[in-house]
Formats: C-alpha cells, structure tokens, sequence
C-alpha cells in the first residue's frame, strides 16, 4: 500500500527550498537572534521536513525539526515541531484559510508566563508570494484572543 500526495499535500510544497529567516519580537523589535537558515525537504509528497539552524537571542546556537501533512481522514494539516532549546515536542493540528493564503497550526504546550501550567498556541504561516513567507507564533488569551509572540520573515535563498 502506498499513499499518494492529494491536491492538500501540493500546498505544503511552496514552503520547499533553502530560505534566509528574519524574526522579531512580539512588540516587532528584532530579538536579538543572529543568522537563521531554513532548509524544507518533501518526503516523497506527502510530508515535509524543515530543519533550521541559527543563532538565538542571546548569542546561543539552537536547532530546530519540523514536520508537516496532511491527513485525508480528518482533512487537517498536522504535524510537529522539536528545537534544541526545549524540552516539548508539539504536536500540529490545522487548516488552511478560505484563501488558501494561510495555515493556521494549533498546538498546547507549556504556559512560559505560568510555570506548571499549560497554553494553546497558533503559528500562522502566510503565503506572501513564491519567494517570502510570514511565520507568526501566538498565544491564546484568557479572554480567547491571540497574543502574538514573535514574527519571522523568511526569504528564499535558492
């Protein structure tokens, strides 16, 4: 038995190549980071894998492993995401816009600002064009709203 790639897993393929990254903090100051670099591989069609590598704020080297799919069954994105400056795996739950412009990824983790505690988070990724993408990570309010945490830019290299 072997899947085949559906129209959904096509989507993921616009975040293929080598790509230059730029973030800011939430206030959109830069935070201090260093050089990022993003590499995103397919596996075969069905998912992809992007591995970052860069300086973090203050000055320490980290590392960084996402996944991405799609599953036909519950017809979401899913996926997960390790870095080498914590401790959690998350786990990605999604969808796209009606647009198909942005993906919305869902995931709970640690509350940073509540020790002990757990947050729901939301990273968006959004299409500006086929050389420049946004990746917006969020953190649910309280009240329901989304905080925003930081902002990358990333520029393709290749």
């Amino acid at each position: 038995m072997r899947a085949e790639p559906e129209e959904a897993h096509r989507w993921l393929e616009q975040l293929l190549g080598d790509w230059q990254v730029r973030t800011d903090g939430a206030g959109g100051e830069p935070d201090g980071s260093g050089p990022w670099t993003e590499h995103v591989r397919s596996l075969q069609g069905l998912w992809i894998v992007s591995e970052g590598k860069g300086t973090m704020p203050g000055g320490s080297f980290g590392e960084t492993l996402m996944t991405l799919g799609y599953d036909p069954e519950t017809k979401r994105y899913i996926g997960t995401w390790v870095g080498s400056m914590l401790t959690h795996m998350w786990v990605y739950d999604g969808e796209l816009n009606a647009e198909g412009t942005s993906l919305s990824l869902y995931c709970d983790g640690p509350d940073f600002e509540n020790p002990g505690k757990t947050a729901r988070y939301r990273d968006v990724i959004t299409l500006i064009d086929q050389s420049r993408r946004l990746l917006k990570a969020q953190m649910q309010a309280p009240d329901g709203s989304w905080k925003d945490m930081m902002t990358a830019e990333y520029l393709r290299r290749d």
